[in-house]
């Protein structure tokens, strides 16, 4: 057995919490270091554990093999290209940039040292649902998608929550509002699941309807793909109880994933084939109902913490390779620009365009956030009663 791999984290606030028990769960590995600008967060670290307040520091100091990547969205770009040239793995949360410029300069780094293994913390592909779903479609069991319609409204989030720190909710602090922050597992899984990237978006959307913030807080998207098919995208953080169903159709019938129950409408034949070769106008299309059973856990990061020490101790497949962040992420670029400039995008996107059109929002709403901090957003709840 290879010696237990080095690892440091990258920013120590919630997520990074989440993170340092996650290693407690995780074979071959040792939790040797950390760093946040926050110092008193330096405590949640292991007593063995070197501290730091400089990532530049940590990642030079030679006590560190692997480094996982926990900060606002920004800084992701940075500190991992930071770490890859300096030759320490990086495994880094999501999302993987703000915009697909930076995501592609990014994986233009990574391959330029195809020793460094790169990963995002794309847990949700460790989900047994959503795996069974994607091994189910990319078999063929559902033949060509002709549909895929999501309707993710359940991330519901209260002022109390957008005051919780300055940069949430800031194209400064985040880039953008649901669709960076809440939807990056929905938007990759939209593509990892499917296999299909679409060719051109076309979008609604509003800033701060339900919230007193600057950026997105709704967005309906319809999803053009090269083979025809037809997407539909609906979230939103001011809903409540809010949904979550996934519905992908196909000629051999249709998935839905609703409640954690992953159900299939499969029909005896081609829908394609009976369409072109019956007589009738009103044929009966005989279907067979399907509970697929589903085993395993849910949303595992520590399993995908320890893929990822895998991969890097012998090469074992990564479950989410660094480089394919990008795919979720120029999804949702399209999805934002198309909703708030009203007009279709093309996708592959031009990165350019997109890097322009943060710099407009940031012009045009920036530092229109009414909420700064947590205190005042809960003083707001209380005046109001």
């Amino acid at each position: 057995m290879s010696k237990p791999l080095r690892f440091g984290i990258i920013g120590l606030g919630n997520i990074g919490q989440v993170h340092i028990d996650c290693f407690s769960e995780c074979k071959n590995v040792d939790l040797v270091a950390g760093c946040d600008e926050n110092t008193q967060r330096l405590d949640r670290l292991p007593k063995s554990a070197a501290r730091f307040s400089d990532y530049d520091q940590m990642i030079n100091s030679g006590k560190i093999d692997a480094v996982l990547i926990a900060v606002p969205h920004y800084q992701h770009v940075p500190m991992s290209i930071a770490a890859i040239e300096r030759g320490i793995h990086v495994l880094c949360e999501k999302p993987i940039a703000v915009s697909v410029s930076e995501a592609r300069r990014l994986n233009a780094v990574a391959k330029k040292h195809p020793k460094v293994k790169f990963g995002i913390m794309y847990q949700q592909r460790t989900d047994a649902t959503y795996a069974k779903l994607r091994e189910l479609i990319h078999s063929g069991e559902l033949g060509e998608i002709s549909r895929i319609t999501w309707i993710v409204t359940d991330w519901f989030r209260t002022n109390a929550y957008y005051g919780s720190g300055g940069w949430r909710a800031t194209w400064k602090g985040e880039g953008g509002g649901v669709l960076i922050n809440q939807c990056p597992h929905n938007l990759d899984l939209l593509q990892w699941i499917t296999g299909l990237m679409p060719s051109r978006i076309t979008a609604v959307g509003f800033i701060g309807k339900t919230h007193p913030i600057e950026v997105e807080d709704e967005i309906s998207a319809i999803l053009e793909y090269p083979n025809g098919a037809i997407g539909h995208f609906m979230t939103t953080t001011g809903e409540a109880p809010g949904t979550n169903r996934l519905e992908i159709a196909g000629d051999r019938g249709k998935f839905v994933l609703e409640g954690g129950k992953l159900h299939f409408t499969r029909t005896t034949q081609s829908i394609s084939e009976l369409n072109r070769t019956t007589n009738q106008s009103f044929p009966t299309i005989e279907c067979w109902e399907i509970d697929i059973p589903v085993i395993g856990k849910a949303n595992d990061r520590a399993a995908l913490l320890q893929n990822f020490i895998n991969h890097v101790n012998d090469d074992t497949p990564l479950i989410a390779p660094g480089i394919e962040g990008v795919r979720g992420l120029e999804i949702g670029n399209a999805m934002v620009m198309s909703a708030l400039k009203r007009q279709p995008v093309n996708l592959p996107i031009n990165g350019e365009e997109f890097d322009e059109f943060l710099e407009e929002m940031g012009r045009t709403y920036g530092g229109r956030k009414t909420i700064e901090t947590r205190e005042a957003a809960v003083n707001m709840a209380a005046s109001a009663r």
